[in-house]
């Protein structure tokens, strides 16, 4: 018996509209501004990413002057910046709120398990008016490490208080059908996003959805 959804965000209830590529680049210019070597960093890795090496080269270093926590509180402002802009921008998907109803009318348990910071997030459920359909919400600030950490997405669990074996991840990354497949976490990957449909097929999700609106059916099957 399916007793909980757990939703990621961008990608899957609104569009993904960060401007990643400005948002890196600005991320390095700030970091070739505290002596890291530019070689040390790529575009094609996220903010997170970028974290990881920069740890691992201050250890290697054995830059004791080197906040590691300032550092990080500067990239997470900057990439802070770029989600709001994008928040501002952003559309809903067609037919999210409906599905959400529909969800609570089936007595099912709603959270968000999204990368994004506290304020874009809260910002996009205040904007569109959300909030009330979820019973928990945990961004990045909230765990110590984000998708596909399975941390992430234990922490969604806790929070609702329920087993993986009674949850669904819906969700448009890889990243999220990683975490989920991790906890024994049954997933939905949502063609909406940055994965496309092959990737999520060959990350391992159970099942495909290119709307929304598909949630509550699947479930209802599920349930048969």
């Amino acid at each position: 018996m399916i007793k909980a959804i757990i939703f990621d965000l961008d990608g899957t209830l609104i569009p993904f509209t960060l401007n990643v590529n400005t948002c890196r680049a600005e991320i390095i210019k700030y970091l070739m501004t505290q002596d890291f070597p530019k070689s040390l960093f790529s575009m094609n890795e996220t903010a997170f990413d970028m974290l990881v090496r920069i740890k691992k080269y201050l250890t290697n270093k054995g830059h004791k002057d080197k906040n590691f926590a300032e550092i990080k509180k500067k990239i997470f402002s900057i990439v802070e910046s770029f989600e709001l802009d994008a928040a501002k921008e952003t559309k809903i998907f067609p037919g999210t709120i409906e599905t959400l109803k529909t969800l609570r009318e089936m007595k099912l348990k709603i959270a968000l398990c999204t990368i994004s910071g506290e304020k874009a997030t809260n910002y996009i459920l205040s904007r569109f008016k959300l909030q009330p359909y979820f019973d928990a919400v945990i961004p990045r600030e909230s765990v110590s490490v984000v998708k596909p950490n399975p941390i992430h997405l234990e922490a969604a669990l806790n929070a609702l208080e329920i087993k993986s074996h009674e949850c669904v991840l819906v969700g448009d990354s890889v990243k999220d059908v990683s975490a989920a497949l991790q906890l024994n976490v049954l997933t939905v990957g949502m063609t909406t996003g940055i994965s496309t449909k092959e990737e999520l097929i060959y990350a391992g999700a159970h099942y495909l959805a290119s709307s929304i609106t598909d949630v509550p059916i699947l479930i209802t099957q599920l349930d048969k």
